[in-house]
């Protein structure tokens, strides 16, 4: 056994050493990857350019039958392929039993769980507990995992959801490290607001702590080999975080000297999360899945450093088809409104999204597979994202107005103290929503990363709250009150009663004695502690308060108003950015595709229309239309012909990958890969009406499927991972 392992490996080794030839499409710098903890499998190749392989002990929630591949096996499988082999695993979490029953060093270690009040240790699967990451278990993680991976010749490793919930925070590891970090005797922290601050605290910097030190160890490890290792983050976003209770170092890793870029794990799971607005509780999935991009594009945008997006056709609860399908239209719309961002994560497990079996319909207990219709429009989408361009266009809409988010809004979320509530975390949401729902693309700005000069350099208008997070740092208000007095404008809300302002931390101790943590800021511009709403000049730049925490102005019906009107004010009169326009859309063109996405509650229910030549994406059937319509609460995917090349034979959209295209003379042919048991539609313009197209060498041609107002053909077939041989003749 052990003998045929090491085989496995040197073929593996030798097949990363040698230059094997990638098709078209797949580069070492790849633009489109996926996880799986499966071996290769025809339903699962979705062509995209990586692939990320799950754990060296793969995935613990997978329900394997007989022996699992070795980690060496699966990756070898998929390379085979053509795919860039990278890896992936959970830092807080994974098939790490060997450590847990004592068989990497003879101890048992499962009191290193995350451990709530009651005494039970917060699971991820069967023996696989949340973890505090303690300095032996990072030895173990480097050691056992991360060595291996760089043994078996992968240079791009992603350490993914370093995530300690808010709950935790009582097993024996916790208060080791409590007593370590602080040098005091661990405290409960649903007893006092600063117990629970200091708790968080403590979390936020036990993964900071493992994520500098296992990216440190696995660049240096690989360089003893000759190799160039690079690391990553896949993470929820801050404000998905903060919903679900859960710390992480979030924006800190931006600055993390090992780290090289990340994922923002955004996805219908997280963005379906409720939320309150014009007194109303709902999903609102477009809306949070738009903040939720936004926070990680924001938090990496000053440093640089690369970043993917990712959607997921289904999503970890169990619902029905349509219901996975409508929702993840609204996130997939919502990736594309960021128009410097063009790589992406194109799905996670492929394994659940092609062989899982899930309700027909939201009035049925018929489960099924991926309906065909599905799976067609979901490759036509995953397709688009390979050739997605970088624009410079702008998403339509007034430009500079941010709003500031803090890591630690992840502090202050559980338990409630003196009856202090955020419901639904509406202290956020009462600054974002009003404006998003008015077609205002606001822009998150990282309290972290106000030391970039890139990151305040757009913003006119800046809303700030303490009311649900508080500065962990002074020299952020020194850089805010500096932007303010060379004309920057803040509008800062905040009723500053909340039980955390009167924790044991910087703004009063040391020398400081602010009652609020906002009291530092306004001194350093002048301003009196507990100031009263109003307007105060500071410089060339205004501060305006007012004295109600933002959730105020969700709670009840109508409440936004008062906000978008100071709001337009600021703009308007005192930064002098121009009108500040209210619609309904965002409207985005990105070379040759067009986004729409029309929302409801907005300030009306007016589809969102436009003439001209278009391919309908969102759609199977790849359509035509001499209009755009996207109606209210819905979103419109669109190829725009007018930027088609109309003397070149190419693929406008498909539900395959195309190789090996070949113009030669009146004939154009190509090569089209996709996975087993799902079918294929492209929308093919040609010069001329073809007088022949031929699949696998079998005559195909239908009068039908010519649109001669578009030149274009519709070709359908059942796709092959081996290919399929297409060829036009006109």
């Amino acid at each position: 056994m052990l003998k045929r392992a090491f085989v496995a490996a040197c073929i593996f080794l030798l097949c990363c050493c040698q230059n094997t030839g990638q098709e078209a499409g797949q580069r070492k710098d790849a633009k489109t990857t996926f996880q799986t903890s499966s071996i290769w499998k025809p339903t699962l190749d979705n062509r995209a350019d990586a692939v990320m392989i799950y754990g060296v002990g793969g995935n613990p929630s997978d329900r394997v039958r007989g022996n699992r591949p070795s980690f060496e096996d699966r990756a070898l499988s998929w390379k085979e392929r053509g795919y860039e082999t990278d890896f992936m695993t959970g830092i807080a979490w994974g098939s790490y039993q060997d450590y847990f029953i004592g068989l990497w060093d003879g101890e048992p270690h499962l009191d290193e769980g995350q451990v709530q009040a009651n005494g039970d240790t917060i699971w991820h699967g069967r023996m696989v507990p949340y973890i505090v990451p303690t300095e032996n278990y990072l030895k173990y993680f480097k050691e056992r995992h991360v060595k291996r991976v760089i043994d078996a010749g992968i240079d791009d490793l992603y350490f993914e959801e370093p995530e300690f919930w808010n709950r935790a925070g009582y097993s024996e590891a916790f208060k080791r490290e409590w007593k370590a970090y602080y040098n005091t005797d661990w405290r409960p922290q649903h007893e006092s607001p600063e117990a629970t601050y200091l708790s968080n605290k403590l979390k936020y910097f036990l993964y900071y702590r493992a994520l500098d030190e296992v990216s440190r160890y696995a660049k240096e490890y690989g360089r003893t080999k000759g190799m160039e290792v690079r690391c990553y983050v896949p993470t929820h976003s801050l404000l998905n975080y903060s919903q679900w209770n859960i710390v992480s170092p979030e924006a800190s890793l931006a600055s993390l000297p090992g780290i090289d870029g990340y994922i923002a794990q955004v996805w219908t799971g997280t963005a379906r999360t409720a939320n309150i607005f014009n007194g109303k509780s709902k999903e609102r999935t477009f809306e949070t899945a738009f903040l939720e991009y936004g926070c990680v594009a924001s938090m990496t945008e000053p440093t640089g450093r690369r970043v993917w997006f990712l959607t997921d056709p289904i999503e970890d609860w169990p619902r029905d088809w349509e219901d996975y399908r409508r929702n993840y239209h609204a996130t997939f719309a919502a990736q594309l409104l960021y128009p410097n961002i063009a790589d992406y994560e194109i799905m996670p497990w492929p394994e659940r999204i092609y062989e899982g079996l899930y309700r027909k319909s939201a009035d049925s207990e018929e489960r099924i597979r991926i309906p065909k219709d599905y799976s067609t429009m979901m490759h036509v989408m995953i397709n688009t994202l390979h050739e997605m361009p970088v624009t410079n266009q702008r998403l339509n809409g007034s430009q500079g107005i941010g709003i500031v988010m803090a890591n630690s809004l992840m502090f202050q979320s559980l338990p409630t103290h003196d009856g202090y509530e955020d419901p639904q975390f509406s202290n956020f949401f009462g600054q974002a929503m009003p404006l998003l729902k008015s077609g205002i693309p606001v822009k998150i700005v990282h309290l972290e990363n106000v030391d970039y000069k890139k990151t305040l350099a757009d913003i006119r208008v800046l809303l700030l709250s303490y009311s649900n997070m508080k500065p962990m740092d002074p020299n952020a208000h020194k850089r805010l009150a500096d932007w303010v007095k060379k004309g920057g404008i803040i509008l800062y809300c905040g009723r500053d009663k909340d039980p955390f302002q009167s924790v044991s931390e910087w703004w009063n101790k040391d020398g400081n004695a602010f009652a609020a943590a906002s009291d530092h800021l306004f001194a350093l511009m002048g301003i009196d502690a507990g100031a009263p709403e109003g307007t105060y000049s500071y410089g060339k730049g205004t501060v305006r308060i007012l004295r109600a925490d933002p959730k105020e102005y969700v709670l009840e019906s109508g409440a936004h108003a008062k906000l978008l009107a100071v709001v337009k004010e600021l703009y308007e009169d005192r930064a002098q950015a121009g009108s500040l326009e209210s619609k309904n859309h965002f409207y985005l063109e990105r070379g040759p595709y067009t986004i729409v996405a029309v929302m409801n509650e907005s300030v009306n229910d007016a589809p969102f229309l436009k003439d001209g030549v278009y391919i309908d994406l969102f759609d199977p059937q790849l359509p035509i239309l001499s209009e755009i319509r996207v109606e209210a609460g819905s979103q419109g995917f669109f190829y725009d012909l007018s930027e088609a090349d109309p003397s070149r034979p190419q693929i406008l959209a498909q539900a395959s990958r195309a190789y090996e295209e070949i113009v030669d003379g009146k004939t154009y042919s190509f090569l089209a890969k996709g996975p087993l048991e799902t079918i294929n539609a492209s929308r093919i313009l040609l010069p001329s009406k073809p007088v022949s197209v031929t699949v696998n060498g079998t005559e195909s041609l239908e009068e039908g499927c010519w649109d001669e107002n578009s030149h274009t053909y519709l070709l359908g077939f059942d796709n092959d991972p081996d290919g399929v041989a297409v060829r036009f003749e006109w």
